[in-house]
């Protein structure tokens, strides 16, 4: 009752419009505005009905449908205007939505004929013009509502009929395939193309959704092949973007186009449907192969029938050729920018793949390059669907895998092969695009088949004697300009800071011919995933790259990390465990045997190629000199390839791990040996090796790594040191051996100084040895001041500075200090005395440290008269670092004896060594004043005052001397030896000052001279060095400081006014220093 008063309902609803619009049939000018509002409520309110979820009536339908058709029939179809034809195609397909099951046949062909004419331009006969873009859309949409495949809905259930609308469907498709029909279904498909061609959005979208409907469902299968050429060569049209003026299309009308191209060549060449009619054969079984199944399959051919073209292999030749040609075509959708067309492509390629793997053998590698170049989009989307893609055909269990896996590893070949060429032409998009599909194990990692098919490419039968050669030919490395870097060699090794960086990246390389770092990048994940993928496989490969040019060892080191699971630039997962094989692990032993010696070899070859120094041919050229790089590329080769070798190295300690450090013994010094190299990519390199094999060691700091095998670096230089083998970085690496280590080195360092004195008598000739010996006894020296231990022991020093102590005279012998009597007879009561009350050079038994640094400075006094002006500062150096480690009584003797040739120093030709010597002066003057008393009144002072004399002239001549009314004063850079001297005299002069007893004479000499560094113009480093030494002044002596600074400014006259200078503007470091700030 309910449904009988809805169905009352609407009727009355839609009689409102219907039977006014049946009075207004016959259309003229006067009734077309009428008209059209009558059919345009009608249709607003069928819209309503549906919303609301009325169920039509099959009479309502037809009472609906009745003044439509009579407009139909009453007027001549070309009379009736776009709009009006509009507003009835979209009524009809809202109508036949609902009214499909129950259509009579000869109504649904009227309509679909109807429709049809309307899309091809043909329902006006004479008038020579289409209907516009919106009326063909409308009769679009009404074609998919008579065509498209329903499902089993609410409605259908509701009905009593699950199965209806399937056997519906199955009727209206044998009335379209009967032969009657045919010509009409035929000329419908050529209007669809053509509106598939349409520059109007909606019709060609919805065109293009007819079509697939109508070729997936509709189209016998002998008819297929017939309109497959004109279906691909339109669609591929329409994909591509064409006929548009903008040249590409849509994403959604790419997608579309794609869909019905697919459906075009499953249907007409599938492998099941050129099976079935014999144009190629199946070997699914051992008949198959021995001729047994042609008479079955002859049984299965299709007769011929009118319009349809049977499967031949003749037919199947040619027109897999021309399809090869229009998938060829599809290739610039790859760079499509809408994730919308990239989907429908992996769509297309994995739905013909796997279904025309035997009809389109030529085809395999296309569209699986389609896939593989979708499987790197940066759309994840797509990347996830073409990954999907891949691994279902690749892991399927069909007898087509193999022939896929095959295609994938020829991909992969014809990639590698034509890198070379793409090098040289500086394409970087196509050698990433190359790069990135040439490694099948890297797009489709975890597939066993494909990393056998990549051991084998890269195995003794792979050819890589043949495009390894012409790869390597165009690969051309060079060192970057500038390299960005968190921190650099040199850095490092001045700082030796602890809380540096522990990760030391490798320095990179670039390309000749490569301008983007991303395609380099692609180049590396390339190697890197052949090797990750070959496995064992890829070490033939491996061994051949060996040994040869920069770019071999380059491409070696990207294979091993891809075999050895290792990467350079990340550190590795340590929770998930890595197995390698045997085999592995020795060729990793083998290699890093064999760089070690290579490095030896190496040396030899640099110091054998050293040219002569006289002799040189001078070549005069008149006009233009043609400027050429590649001596200087030729140059830097060997350079690259011994910092390519230390990341071999590198990369074979992360394949050991803990197994590595036996091979520290050959290993250490190649590594430090690059650290101290002058060129800074191979020092970077090998402070990058140096971290990299500390981790994977697992050791806390390479400190900690050197330490441990200390006796292995040592015997390493000690090699590089003896007569049969002499190398003068040996010395070096020694010294950096040391200062990498630290202040823990002074549990070695026995072994250090025993070794540099050895050498020092073999090699006391040789100036650059004895140089580098000397800096390594420097070294060892300062990490004994910087132990805790000792830093104690140079604090009681300060304490007991200003203590009186026996005054030592330079031409009386030193006697060792004896109890005082004092203190014997408190030892005789009993009586229990505190350290503060011993004498400051009480015997206290000296350290193994202390005795060491005895040694040193004892057996190095000899070199303070040494020819070389280097070799002399390094000395004097070393010695003020040992003040402060010694005690007195092993300290006072030595430079009691050698004074006299510390004194020469100080009127030494070269500036760095008197700065030297002043630092020395300086450190003896804070540690043991009471020694340095006499000697620095009587022997130092007077040579300092000739010198400000001497430094004060040359300022008055010197361009580099700053200028401010009169006389220089200083230069403007901090970098000068006048002005290294100039502070190294005001440090020196203010140790002395507040470690010595001071001379009234001398002390108002020092004020008088020292007041030039208080001028506004001076560097502001002497500034505060001068203002420092006036404040110690003030503390021994404030009125004469106060008396000559005055005087100075002109506070006061009288007697000292020929002080006063007016042009020097000291006021401000004046107040500073009397005002105490």
């Amino acid at each position: 009752m309910e449904n009988v008063e809805k169905t009352q309902s609407a009727f009355q609803r839609l009689k409102v419009t219907c039977v006014p619009l049946l009075a207004n049939s016959l259309l003229s000018s006067a009734s077309i505005p009428t008209t059209n509002q009558l059919l345009s409520n009608l249709r607003d309110t069928i819209v309503l009905l549906k919303q609301e979820g009325h169920v039509f009536a099959p009479a309502t339908i037809s009472y609906v449908f009745f003044p439509i058709s009579s407009i139909l029939r009453r007027n001549d179809p070309s009379s009736i205007p776009d709009r009006t034809m509009e507003i009835l195609l979209s009524i009809l397909a809202d109508i036949c939505d609902v009214w499909w099951l129950n259509m009579e046949m000869i109504v649904w062909e009227q309509l679909f004929m109807w429709c049809s004419a309307i899309l091809g331009g043909i329902d006006r006969k004479g008038k020579g013009r289409d209907r516009d873009d919106e009326t063909k859309t409308a009769a679009a949409a009404c074609l998919w509502t008579l065509l498209r495949r329903r499902t089993i809905d609410a409605n259908s259930l509701a009905r009593g009929q699950p199965d209806g609308d399937l056997q519906k469907l199955e009727a209206i498709r044998s009335h379209v395939q009967s032969l009657k029909f045919l010509p009409v279904l035929g000329q419908s498909l050529n209007s669809l193309m053509v509106a598939a061609e349409s520059a109007h959005p909606p019709l060609q979208r919805t065109s293009l959704k007819v079509l697939a409907t109508v070729v997936e469902d509709y189209l016998p299968d002998g008819f297929v092949p017939s309109v497959l050429p004109g279906t691909i060569s339109t669609l591929s049209k329409v994909a591509l973007g064409s006929g548009s003026g903008k040249g590409w299309a849509n994403g959604d009308v790419v997608a579309a186009a794609l869909f019905v191209m697919q459906h075009a060549i499953i249907r007409a060449i599938s492998d099941a449907a050129c099976i079935r009619e014999g144009a190629i054969r199946a070997y699914d079984n051992l008949e198959d192969l021995t001729g047994l199944g042609a008479q079955r399959e002859n049984q299965h051919a299709l007769p011929n029938t009118p319009y349809s073209t049977p499967r031949t292999e003749t037919w199947l030749r040619g027109t897999a050729s021309q399809l090869h040609i229009a998938l060829n075509s599809l290739a610039p959708l790859i760079k499509h920018q809408n994730p919308s067309a990239l989907n429908g492509l992996a769509v297309f390629s994995v739905a013909v793949l796997s279904n025309t793997t035997l009809t389109l053998p030529q085809s395999r590698p296309l569209l699986l390059s389609f896939l593989l170049s979708l499987r790197i989009s940066t759309f994840e989307r797509v990347s996830a669907q073409a990954d999907a893609s891949l691994r279902h055909l690749l892991t399927t269990t069909s007898t087509s895998r193999h022939r896929l896996l095959q295609a994938l590893l020829h991909i992969s070949h014809n990639y590698l092969t034509s890198l070379p060429r793409l090098l040289v032409s500086h394409a970087d998009a196509k050698v990433e695009h190359a790069a990135e599909l040439a490694s099948p194990s890297a797009t489709v990692p975890g597939i066993h088949s494909i990393a056998v098919g990549v051991g084998q490419l890269l195995g003794p039968n792979g050819g890589v004697e043949k495009w390894g050669w012409s790869l390597l030919s165009n690969m051309e490395f060079d060192i970057p300009s500038i390299t960005i870097a968190p921190t650099s060699a040199t850095q490092l090794l001045l700082e030796n800071d602890s809380s540096a960086p522990r990760v030391v990246p490798f320095p990179e390389l670039k390309l000749r011919h490569l301008g983007s770092r991303s395609a380099r990048e692609a180049l590396e994940r390339m190697l890197r995933s052949l090797g990750e993928g070959g496995g064992d496989g890829c070490l033939f490969a491996l061994e051949w790259f060996l040994d040869r040019s920069a770019a071999a060892m380059w491409c070696a080191c990207r294979l091993l990390e891809g075999v050895g699971h290792v990467s350079l630039s990340s550190p590795a997962d340590e929770s998930v465990p890595i197995l390698r094989s045997r085999r592995l692990e020795k060729i990793s032993r083998d290699i890093a045997k064999q760089l070690a010696e290579d490095w030896d070899e190496w040396i030899d070859e640099d110091s054998q190629d050293q040219p002569p120094e006289d002799n040189v041919l001078v070549e005069h050229v008149h006009g233009l000199v043609q400027l050429s790089s590649t001596s200087s590329h030729t140059a830097i080769q060997p350079f690259i390839h011994r910092g390519l070798s230390l990341q071999l190295l590198s990369i074979t300690s992360g394949i050991l791990e803990s197994r590595f450090p036996p091979l520290l013994l050959q290993a250490l010094y190649p590594i430090l040996h690059g650290i101290v190299s002058d060129n800074s990519f191979i020092s970077t390199s090998g402070l990058a090796a140096l971290s990299f094999v500390t981790n994977v060691t697992s050791y806390a700091t390479p400190a900690n790594l050197l330490l441990s095998n200390f006796d292995y670096a040592l015997d390493s230089v000690s090699r590089h040191l003896s007569r049969r083998w002499l190398d003068i970085d040996a010395t070096k690496v020694l010294a950096v051996l040391v200062r990498l280590v630290g202040r823990d080195v002074v549990l070695k360092a026995g072994d250090v100084v025993e070794e540099c004195f050895d050498r020092l008598d073999e090699y006391h000739g040789y100036e650059l040895v004895v140089d580098g010996l000397v800096e390594v006894l420097g070294e060892v020296v300062k990490a004994i001041e910087e132990d805790e231990e000792h830093q104690v022991a140079r604090a009681s020093f300060l304490q007991r500075h200003a203590e009186p102590a026996p005054s030592l005279d330079a031409d009386k012998p030193i006697a060792d200090p004896s109890p005082s009597k004092d203190k014997q007879i408190h030892r005789d009561h009993g009586e229990e005395v505190e350290s503060t009350a011993q004498p400051p050079l009480a015997e206290i038994p000296p350290t193994p440290s202390q005795l060491l640094t005895t040694q040193i400075v004892s057996r190095s006094m000899y070199f303070l008269t040494h020819s070389s002006p280097t070799i002399r500062a390094r000395i004097l150096l070393l010695l003020a670092r040992a003040v402060p480690v010694l005690p007195e009584s092993a300290l006072l003797p030595s430079i009691h004896k050698a004074w006299p040739f510390i004194l020469n120093r100080l009127d030494d030709a070269e500036t760095f060594v008197t700065s030297a010597a002043a630092v020395l002066i300086e450190a003896l003057s804070t540690h043991v004043g009471n020694f340095m008393s006499r000697r620095i009144w009587d022997d130092v002072w007077p040579r300092f005052r000739t010198m400000l004399d001497r430094l004060c002239r040359a300022d008055a001549s010197s361009a580099l001397a700053r200028r401010a009314g009169g006389a220089g004063v200083g230069t403007e850079s901090a970098y000068t030896h006048s002005h290294r001297l100039y502070r190294a005299l005001i440090s020196t002069m203010a140790a002395a000052v507040r470690g010595v007893d001071t001379q009234d004479a001398a002390c108002w000499e020092i004020i008088v001279l020292f007041r030039r560094f208080l001028r506004s113009d001076a560097h502001e480093e002497l500034q505060t060095a001068a203002r420092g030494l006036y404040k110690v002044l003030s503390e021994n002596n404030e009125d004469a400081v106060w008396l000559g600074l005055a005087a100075t400014v002109g506070w006061i006259e009288g007697s000292v006014a020929f002080l006063r200078e007016p042009k020097w503007n000291v006021e401000r470091n004046v107040k500073m220093i009397l005002e105490g700030e």
